[in-house]
């Protein structure tokens, strides 16, 4: 697949753009009467018996000597996949105070002055550094923010001069963040190879493996929106990795799940990751909404199988009632798909389907 060495625009910071103190967003940014956030809905929707349903695990629970409350964590964890695609978790076993900091010095790290953020800023190549835009079509619609993605595994592709220098703190704490969040990325894929039948080392060996396996991380930034109803933070779409572990800000809801026809938008739960997942399980569709008075931080996590591995489903999952849905290929083939157009709902994925 052919790659674009520049963007196809000037880029555009939003950052820059919300502290100029305008009072209309650009043309550019504002979406089509159909894609954008409907306010009145939103309300309705938080209102509604589905906000009550939204999965929260405790993982302490599957450490209890209770093998029924272990079975009952595992199963919970399981219908959350499989009828949601995303979860909430707590007592996941990452520091309270690592988190804060996290969150902190990447905040301290986008208000630093724009020349300090352009020695990292970022091409299509690669996307590793500071970006504005998701995907590579000339005159699409953009996203209200600004991002630093960056990779921690494989080892090769890991570059730490390419993190930021800036907050002084910021390098170390990014390191150990990544520390901490591969541990409970691993946890978790264990978990879901259980749930799924499968051994527990299963999803860990298929994504790699400890040499091959990939991870990397997008932190989000989402300036403050004159116009918060006609544009998006994050426009829709299904994560394209294997699972993604999501630490939003403390202060304001941002993230939205589709749930049937309803965009529910998710309160986060203090101290709680927000965990989402992929396969057989539902990959679930998100976007992000902005404000007007409060800006937003979130940190994703993307926990992913190694660049040349072929991705298809496990052999022990297909039958002749559940065929393969997808033609295999690379996990670099696909994400370099999914890069070409940016966030799209879930139409560049249908679009890889087997026909049939």
């Amino acid at each position: 697949m052919s790659r674009l060495q520049s963007w196809p625009e000037p880029i555009i910071r939003v950052h820059e753009l919300s502290e100029s103190g305008i009072k209309k967003i650009p043309e550019n940014f504002v979406k089509l009467p159909s894609d954008r956030p409907s306010f009145i809905k939103e309300m309705t929707t938080l209102s509604s018996s589905h906000v009550d349903d939204i999965p929260l695990i405790d993982l302490e629970n599957l450490k209890s000597s209770d093998e029924s409350i272990r079975d009952k964590t595992m199963k919970i964890i399981s219908k959350a996949c499989r009828e949601w695609g995303f979860f909430q978790v707590v007592n996941h076993g990452v520091s309270h105070e690592l988190m804060a900091n996290a969150r902190g010095v990447w905040r301290e790290f986008f208000h630093l002055p724009l020349d300090e953020k352009q020695k990292f800023a970022n091409s299509p190549i690669t996307y590793e550094g500071y970006g504005s835009r998701l995907g590579v079509v000339k005159g699409a619609k953009l996203d209200w923010c600004d991002y630093f993605f960056l990779h921690y595994l494989p080892e090769k592709l890991k570059d730490e001069n390419k993190w930021p220098s800036l907050p002084i703190s910021c390098r170390q704490i990014i390191g150990e963040y990544g520390q901490e969040v591969m541990k409970l990325c691993e946890r978790l894929t264990k978990i879901l190879s259980i749930n799924l039948g499968l051994i527990e080392d299963y999803l860990h060996t298929k994504f790699g493996g400890d040499n091959e396996r990939g991870a990397c991380l997008r932190v989000n930034f989402y300036p403050k929106c004159p116009q918060p109803d006609l544009t998006l933070g994050l426009s829709p779409h299904s994560d394209p990795g294997g699972m993604t572990l999501l630490l939003p800000d403390t202060d304001v809801a941002g993230l939205q799940i589709r749930h049937g026809d309803d965009w529910i938008t998710v309160k986060p739960v203090p101290n709680a990751f927000i965990v989402l997942s992929n396969a057989i399980y539902k990959s679930i569709e998100h976007r992000v909404i902005v404000n007007s008075a409060k800006e937003r931080v979130s940190l994703a996590f993307f926990y992913n199988p190694g660049g040349d591995i072929l991705i298809k489903p496990a052999d022990e999952l297909v039958t002749e009632d559940r065929p393969a849905i997808y033609l295999p290929m690379t996990f670099n083939e696909y994400r370099a798909f999914i890069r070409t157009k940016g966030p799209c709902g879930k139409s560049q994925v249908e679009s890889l389907k087997s026909p049939r």
